[in-house]
């Protein structure tokens, strides 16, 4: 599906690696990855001491981009992205 403006920056946002945050009161590990030079994106959220789970894959192509759920509603995965916030980083 073509995502709404707001999706790809959210995702962006979104630390590459894995990290700890919290979406409508949840915590959640989350883990974004690259692939094919940053044109493929994978989001894999999976709450902490709950069954809630979240993953997409989002692509940059020429004509566009394209969301694509996981085998669940497209809603789910954008509510999540407008609702997330990553913990703040830990000083090292």
């Amino acid at each position: 599906m073509t995502p709404p403006d707001d999706v790809a920056p959210r995702l962006s946002a979104i630390p590459i690696g894995a990290g700890t945050g919290h979406c409508n009161n949840r915590r959640y590990l989350v883990t974004r990855s690259l692939f094919a030079a940053g044109k493929s994106q994978k989001l894999v959220a999976q709450e902490l001491g709950g069954p809630d789970y979240i993953s997409l894959n989002f692509y940059a192509l020429k004509d566009g981009p394209r969301l694509y759920p996981c085998e669940m509603p497209a809603e789910k995965v954008i509510s999540f992205l407008r609702g997330y916030r990553p913990d703040p980083k830990e000083p090292t």
